[in-house]
């Protein structure tokens, strides 16, 4: 019995083309790194008062910048300027870490605990997307609940914006560490299964849940670790 060699060329072709997206998913999540810790620099030397002064307006305006660059990037996904709005939205996305990081050094081992945090995140990220590559079970079955997830979290951030309630604000956080893991899983997934063609669309998916990762590991760690003295 003869093999197919057009059929196995189409399988090789096919999978060469899953990893050339991966591996520049990756290099693009490596590149936004940069302008997240220098944007994240600015935001810890900022001034947030006007956001304290109105908090609903000033989650407004954040969502519509954060919604508006997510469109501009999706919408330029396969051609060459993704890129440049993926750096600018990361970018930005470092200076918003601003208050979180005010937060954190003004506690002893501040520091410490963004280190740990940082440190955590990277693990996650390197166990999930470790599964993902290798695991041969169909993990898109995820989509759905990861969606009802998404809309629940959603409610409760808002919901919390007018209540302010501590415990509250420690239970999402834990949620969003939980959920961003899972999506970390289920993005890489479907990279490698050749659901996601677009390498800045892949990219800008992990780099958020790797975002609500660090952050709500990092309230976690500051509600529970902190050193007030």
């Amino acid at each position: 019995m003869q093999p197919n060699m057009h059929t196995t060329y189409q399988s090789t072709a096919l999978s060469g083309s899953r990893h050339k997206v991966l591996r520049n998913t990756y290099a693009l999540l490596g590149l936004s790194m940069i302008p997240t810790v220098i944007g994240a620099a600015v935001g810890a030397n900022m001034s947030f008062a006007f956001m304290a002064g109105s908090p609903i307006m000033g989650m407004l305006a954040i969502m519509a910048v954060f919604y508006g660059l997510t469109f501009a990037i999706e919408a330029n996904r396969n051609n060459a300027l993704g890129v440049p709005l993926m750096l600018l939205f990361t970018l930005l996305m470092g200076v918003l870490l601003g208050p979180l990081l005010q937060a954190a050094f003004k506690l002893a081992n501040g520091s410490q605990l963004i280190m740990v945090a940082g440190g955590a995140t990277t693990l996650v990220f390197a166990v999930m997307a470790g599964i993902a590559t290798t695991t041969k079970r169909d993990l898109s079955g995820m989509g759905k609940f990861l969606m009802v997830g998404a809309i629940v979290l959603m409610v409760a951030v808002v919901a919390n914006i007018f209540l302010q309630l501590p415990l509250m604000s420690l239970v999402i956080s834990a949620a969003f560490a939980l959920f961003s893991s899972l999506m970390i899983l289920w993005q890489v997934k479907t990279i490698v299964d050749g659901g996601e063609t677009s390498y800045i669309s892949a990219a800008l998916g992990i780099y958020i849940s790797i975002y609500n990762l660090f952050t709500s590991l990092l309230h976690l760690l500051m509600a529970f670790a902190g050193d007030r003295d």
